[in-house]
């Protein structure tokens, strides 16, 4: 079968931010392999008349954009009905005449929150896509919560990225029976084993000494300031240790005054964003990925830099005790310094199997990602469809977790 899909999410490249959510832009081209997809991007106004417009295209997708507008600072609770108002003053006349099978909303809030009331004033049928700090944040907002778990459970199934989202979509009221877990997928022509050497000479680092990197936003819920307070202790152990901080975001200026006031300016590194298909040569040249973020779903990052053979030190928060296992990396709690500072030293003087993290991280492949998102997304659409003409629902394996891999890293 066949489908037109509309997607509405913030969560896809734009002209005013062509690097933004790679593993969004992944799923939705492969998905654009199968059905006629068409994405409609929420662009931030402060976005849209603050950047420079660039190139962009995607692949096997038809995209647009609208400018979301909000009152900035307050009225976050409004943000549902503020995103709903801007989608219909500039697409209404488009979405009314499109006759779409389904729709999926990318993003509990306000995405879903608002493009849920639209599905049913359409009568489509929609799944929503939950990531990460959309539940573990936002839905513990008072006057957030109930707009989030409306669209949830007004959705014919919830895809979550990870179990312990599944988990909490779950506790708000959404039916188990509804609900898969579809962990995300690394494009292993572009994320896979190689030289150290060689990808340190290609991107200019030091041979011979030890490079611990960051790939993300630099946020503080990304955990990139909690990381350079842990570094001085790194460089107490391994002198000729770098750290480097691949990407761009609010905390830039902090993170620079931050490590000239702890005096180590000459041993960290501000990259700035990286095209993602050139993030591969930055796995591999690294000893060491950390990525101490206070919230989670499943970070890719994380799954990357394990396709490269690389380990990774990362928090006890969301799914990442589901993907990383022992032999791949180390679990620190959240915001604690200490901790976090002795597992960089043992992670940077560790031993690693490449090969053995590489073959863990083989699992997460694409191709099982897109035929599960595609039966949930048929299986959905064929609601609007008499149950006598029905097709029999196809057997789902999105629902079911790494087991083994959550057992052995669970708090």
């Amino acid at each position: 079968m066949r489908l037109k899909v509309l997607v509405l999410t913030n969560l896809f490249p734009s002209p005013w931010d062509p690097l933004r959510s790679p593993f969004n832009r992944q799923q939705f081209e492969r998905l654009g392999e199968r059905h006629q997809v068409d994405v409609i991007t929420a662009v931030d106004f402060r976005e849209r008349f603050g950047r420079q417009r660039k190139p962009f295209r995607a692949e096997n997708v038809r995209t647009d954009h609208f400018v979301f507008f909000y009152p900035p600072l307050i009225g976050r609770s409004l943000h549902a009905a503020s995103w709903l108002l801007s989608l219909l003053g500039q697409k209404w006349r488009r979405l009314r005449r499109a006759s779409y099978d389904c729709m999926l909303l990318s993003w509990g809030y306000p995405d879903a929150a608002a493009a849920g009331w639209l599905a049913r004033r359409l009568g489509i049928p929609y799944v929503v896509k939950v990531h990460g700090s959309d539940l573990n944040v936002k839905a513990e907002q008072a006057w957030v919560r109930p707009q989030i778990r409306h669209a949830l459970c007004g959705a014919q199934a919830v895809v979550a990225v990870s179990q312990a989202l599944a988990d909490k979509a779950v506790a708000m009221g959404v039916d188990p029976t509804r609900v898969h877990v579809l962990y995300n997928g690394v494009e292993p022509s572009l994320f896979h084993p190689g030289s150290l050497s060689d990808a340190r000479a290609k991107l200019s680092l030091p041979q011979d000494e030890r490079i611990l990197l960051y790939v993300g936003n630099l946020k503080d819920t990304k955990g990139c300031l909690d990381l350079l307070n842990a570094f001085p202790h790194v460089l107490l152990n391994q002198p000729d240790a770098n750290l480097l901080f691949v990407g761009s975001g609010p905390c830039r200026d902090a993170l620079l005054q931050r490590a000239a006031a702890l005096g180590c300016q000459d041993r960290v590194r501000l990259v700035g964003a990286i095209e993602h298909d050139a993030l591969g040569d930055w796995f591999r040249a690294a000893d060491v990925l950390c990525l101490p973020s206070h919230n989670e779903g499943v970070p890719n990052v994380i799954l990357e830099a394990m396709a490269c053979g690389t380990p990774a030190v990362a928090t006890r928060v969301g799914g990442i005790p589901e993907v990383l296992p022992e032999h791949a990396g180390i679990l620190v709690n959240v915001r604690d310094r200490i901790g976090l500072e002795g597992a960089l030293v043992d992670a940077l003087g560790k031993s690693w199997d490449s090969a053995h993290i590489a073959s863990h991280a083989a699992r997460f492949r694409w191709d099982e990602n897109i035929q599960e998102l595609s039966d949930v997304l048929e299986e959905a659409a064929m609601s609007r469809v008499k149950p006598d003409e029905k097709r029999k629902p196809k057997a789902s394996k999105a629902n079911k977790p790494l087991d083994h891999v959550a057992a052995k890293n669970s708090p």
